[in-house]
């Protein structure tokens, strides 16, 4: 009988990516609405993406099993 394959949950496939040597890779919260009293530098460091924590990274990898 053959394995069953596992799903990618879709909703976690939109909001990460895989680096080269497997970490995950996240954009900043907070930078879609009231962004009139954030200050510019604060608005400026959420555009950058950065790396996923390492005590979430676990659940991601089993959440995320083809990437």
């Amino acid at each position: 009988m053959a394995k069953l394959k596992m799903k990618t949950k879709k909703a976690a496939a939109k909001r990460f990516k895989t680096t080269g040597t497997g970490k995950l890779k996240r954009n900043k919260a907070n930078h879609s609405h009231i962004l009139t009293k954030k200050t510019t530098k604060r608005k400026r460091g959420l555009r950058q993406a950065t790396m996923m924590d390492k005590t979430n990274e676990k659940v991601m990898k089993k959440i995320l099993p083809y990437r």
